[in-house]
């Protein structure tokens, strides 16, 4: 039996996928995609930012843009960082 490292996953395990999404065209896009690649085996929960607590919860995650995706509990490396700056949309001249 092969020895199973820390944070591996194998087939057997199943992972929890969440995805927050505000319904539109690009969350759907995105949400078809994930289901197509996560295969059978994992858990996905879709969850709607139109809900109050579901937007309390994603900030508490780091989430500050949508689609978001949490991987067993943390945000996806693709995801994080991400969102509006208004010091960065300042120097490329927003309210001049």
């Amino acid at each position: 039996m092969p020895i199973q490292s820390h944070g591996e996953n194998t087939m057997a395990d199943p992972r929890k996928i969440e995805i927050f999404s505000a319904g539109c065209a690009t969350c759907r896009e995105a949400t078809e995609a994930i289901r197509r690649e996560a295969g059978s085996a994992s858990q996905i929960v879709v969850h709607d930012m139109n809900d109050i607590q579901v937007v309390r919860r994603a900030k508490e995650l780091g989430v500050r843009s949508v689609p978001a995706v949490l991987i067993d509990g943390r945000l996806g490396p693709c995801c994080s960082g991400r969102g509006v700056d208004i010091q960065v949309l300042r120097e490329a001249g927003l309210g001049r």
